[in-house]
């Protein structure tokens, strides 16, 4: 009896589906099981039609917040005026629109550039407007980047943060954490990580703390940062910061390897400005915890549960210019002994305080980072031009912002406040639906049995309120 893949490879070679140019493709058809006695025939003529109908709502919060405009106004168009199809603010929202959809290759563009969701959210019509751009198209843009064009997009980003504020906040944390993009070719600055044992970059990524906001994205070598290189790009958003807020406290929070003596120093000439990070153990601060670790011991022997114990002292790295302050956690249970030290210079604070919810919080970084990385696919840095792949980063940065603006503003108290980008993206962008251009309106037709039909308004009823209440575009503190 032959496999399921047996008959699978005899059906191909017998029809050659697979080889078959798409045009073929489209008009070959395809069949499934019959249903109650009916054959069931598929096509794809379908139509206007796409599989992507959420992605207005980004367009939507792209109008409130602007950030794919302001990308574009830091990009210089020196192409021939008469030779242009399509604008570079449009060619940038429709690669970000097709990120946040799921489809991260420029490569997608030869067949989204004709999708009527896509489209409209550039600002063209469904059926009558032009095609988008094509791959070709948006690679000469991707790699005519320059460097001053990219610190300006970095400076957006930043003021795109600052604008989520209405007021000046009382304390901001800024998370630092990086995290490694494979490569595989001859990507420009792509080195080997024997940790990772892999050829990549190492991109930086900060965001605040307790918000999320997205803060920038550094594209790195295949390294970890330097504590010199770490205070360059500290002290670059920190002036920033202080240009808007003068009395804002800001706590810089990162694991191990950002305690280096450079940023403790430079943290230290900062006004309302602090720091937590994780400290890599050694004998010496081994042995300063050894009482507390004792006590953890003889606790679970008599408790046989698990114990959780805190101690403080200060401590000195032969490379630091002062002590700071060292929290140890111990922790004893079944899996055995575990002990971890974090360093600070907020000295007044409660110990278990400092660890479980100052450093601790650091946590939902991994999340963020996740969520840009994993589900925007960040990690697609595959141009040969390290330039290039910065702003690749920076399109799926913008992304991130948009999709983040969805998940705490519109989707605020709802049953998708605390989801995944990826669970955004399956119920309220990958919809289906059919899109019927008339001489003076289009009709979009959703699925009768879409099941978030309740949330799908409520989204739209914000935005539609934010343009009945504001005679001009709403400023970015209502979405981003």
């Amino acid at each position: 009896m032959q496999t399921f893949e047996q008959n699978l490879d005899c059906h191909n070679d017998k029809h050659q589906l697979f080889s078959s140019p798409n045009s073929e493709l489209i008009s070959t058809p395809m069949n499934t099981s019959p249903v109650c006695g009916k054959k069931v025939d598929l096509d794809f003529n379908g139509g206007s039609m796409t599989s992507d109908a959420g992605v207005l709502i980004l367009s939507e919060i792209e109008r409130n917040c602007g950030i794919i405009k302001s990308l574009s106004s830091c990009i210089d168009d020196t192409r021939r005026t008469y030779s242009i199809d399509h604008s570079t603010e449009e060619i940038l929202a429709q690669r970000v629109y097709q990120i946040s959809c799921g489809y991260e290759d420029a490569n997608d563009s030869d067949s989204l550039r004709k999708d009527p969701a896509i489209k409209m959210a550039v600002g063209h019509l469904p059926i009558q407007g032009d095609d988008l751009a094509s791959q070709p198209t948006i690679s000469r843009l991707e790699n005519r980047i320059t460097d001053s064009e990219l610190e300006k997009m970095k400076d957006v980003f930043m003021d795109h943060f600052i604008a989520s504020y209405d007021e000046e906040p009382e304390v901001i944390v800024l998370d630092f954490d990086d995290t490694h993009h494979v490569v595989h070719g001859h990507q420009q600055m792509a080195l080997f990580n024997s940790y990772y044992h892999e050829t990549c970059y190492m991109p930086l990524h900060v965001y605040e703390g307790m918000s999320g906001n997205f803060i920038t994205a550094i594209l790195r070598p295949g390294k970890r940062s330097s504590g010199k290189e770490t205070v360059g790009y500290l002290k670059s958003i920190v002036e920033r910061i202080r240009t808007h807020w003068e009395n804002t406290i800001i706590v810089f929070r990162g694991d191990g390897h950002f305690s280096s003596p450079e940023v403790f120093d430079y943290i230290a000439t900062q006004e309302n400005m602090y720091s937590i990070t994780g400290l890599t153990s050694n004998n010496k601060l081994l042995n300063q915890a050894q009482t507390t670790i004792n006590s953890a011991k003889k606790l679970y022997d008599h408790r046989q549960a698990k114990v959780k114990l805190y101690h403080s002292f200060y401590y000195q790295a032969g490379s630091w210019s002062h002590a700071r302050k060292v929290v140890v956690k111990v922790e004893m249970s079944d899996y055995g002994l575990n002990v971890r030290f974090i360093s600070t210079d907020m000295v007044y604070a409660k110990t278990k305080a400092l660890y479980e919810m100052i450093y601790c919080g650091r946590g939902s970084m991994e999340l963020r980072i996740k969520d840009h990385k994993t589900y925007t696919k960040s990690d697609r840095t595959s141009c040969h031009s390290f330039k290039a792949n910065q702003f690749r980063l920076f399109l799926h940065s913008a992304a991130y912002v948009l999709l983040h603006a969805l998940r705490t503003q519109l989707l605020k108290g709802t049953e998708l406040a605390n989801a995944t980008l990826d669970t955004l993206r399956l119920k309220l962008l990958k919809i289906g639906a059919r899109v019927v251009e008339m001489k003076t309106k289009i009709k979009i037709h959703l699925p009768t049995a879409y099941p978030l039909k309740r949330l799908l308004k409520k989204c739209l009823d914000i935005l539609k309120y934010l343009y009945q209440s504001n005679s001009h575009p709403v400023s970015p503190v209502l979405l981003c």
